[in-house]
């Protein structure tokens, strides 16, 4: 008799990709479904801060280029429902469940935007953040899912950059404008090395997460390598970290951040951010605004195969 349990070891061992067709441990598949469901939503949800800055983007450049944008995010969140659905997991279901609250969309997307230098961090520091996490995943083990971080991190690059360049041209601004990119620093530094989830030591699903090579490195480690990159170019900006505590390990070779305030994490997750409300009822309306589209494509593809089996027969 085929051990299936021992194949699936066994390719963990050798890192070899499980496909959809593969025998997996059901907790494997649902904690798939589960990190894959968050990382699409988290990709839908993450265009409401920017596309409240469309129309009022200061140029039309910049107008084409967060255009442009949000249009890779929506591409993004396309790719992602997809490998979850090759795990079994139903698209309608998994936005069901995100609009009910029953399932987790990344905490950063709950705070607004408030100026254009907003939208400027979110480019930089937030999507620098996200490539931080998502090369890793271009080596998960679900073939899938790591085939589609491929693509979303060539175009993640290419926002970081436009991010740090919008980000630049304010630093440099006049006076007014610098002020407004170290606001717009000053409250996006902490929200985005929360994006990494929780400490280690807290982290519910980590450690199963790296036993099966889901995650190749903790949240803590992931954070790390974040402010290592990230804390030179804000000084490159002429800029200011927000952390009276940051300091660099000569020893190390690290900086060391002070303490996140996890409280404010664990209130957003728990729905209480300040956008939290604003996110979903906008997901809602558009969910549900859409459905005409959804279901005059499905009565389409249904006589198109119908068609097509006349056509056999």
């Amino acid at each position: 008799m085929k051990n299936y349990q021992q194949d699936f070891d066994q390719a963990m061992e050798k890192d070899i990709s499980i496909e959809p067709k593969d025998w997996m441990p059901d907790a494997y598949r649902k904690t798939l479904i589960r990190q894959i469901g968050q990382h699409a939503h988290s990709e839908v949800i993450g265009m409401l801060p920017e596309e409240n800055w469309i129309t009022r983007a200061p140029s039309l450049k910049r107008k084409a280029v967060l255009l442009a944008k949000v249009q890779d995010e929506a591409g993004h969140a396309l790719y992602l429902y997809s490998a979850a659905e090759t795990l079994g997991a139903d698209r309608d279901d998994m936005m069901d469940k995100l609009i009910a609250g029953r399932m987790k969309y990344s905490s950063i997307f709950n705070y607004p935007t408030l100026t254009w230098a907003d939208v400027a961090a979110i480019g930089w520091l937030v999507d620098g953040a996200a490539i931080v996490n998502q090369v890793a995943l271009c080596r998960t083990s679900y073939g899938p899912y790591a085939r589609a971080m491929v693509r979303v991190c060539k175009e993640e690059s290419f926002h970081q950059r436009q991010g740090f360049e919008a980000m630049m041209q304010l630093a440099n601004g006049t006076p007014e404008q610098k002020q407004m990119a170290q606001d717009a620093v000053n409250r996006f530094w902490w929200p985005a090395q929360m994006m990494f989830g929780p400490s280690d030591d807290n982290s519910p699903n980590s450690a199963q997460s790296m036993q099966w090579k889901i995650k190749l490195f903790s949240n803590d480690a992931l954070r790390q390598k974040f402010v290592d990159n990230t804390v030179p170019q804000v000084h490159m900006l002429g800029l200011t970290v927000p952390d009276p505590d940051l300091r660099f390990n000569e020893e190390t070779g690290h900086y060391e951040s002070g303490a996140i305030n996890w409280a404010e994490f664990n209130d957003i997750l728990a729905g209480k951010g300040p956008c939290n409300h604003e996110r979903i009822e906008a997901r809602r309306k558009a969910w549900e605004g859409g459905k005409w589209v959804r279901d005059s494509a499905a009565v389409y593809a249904q006589k198109q195969h119908v068609e097509e089996a006349a056509k056999v027969a």
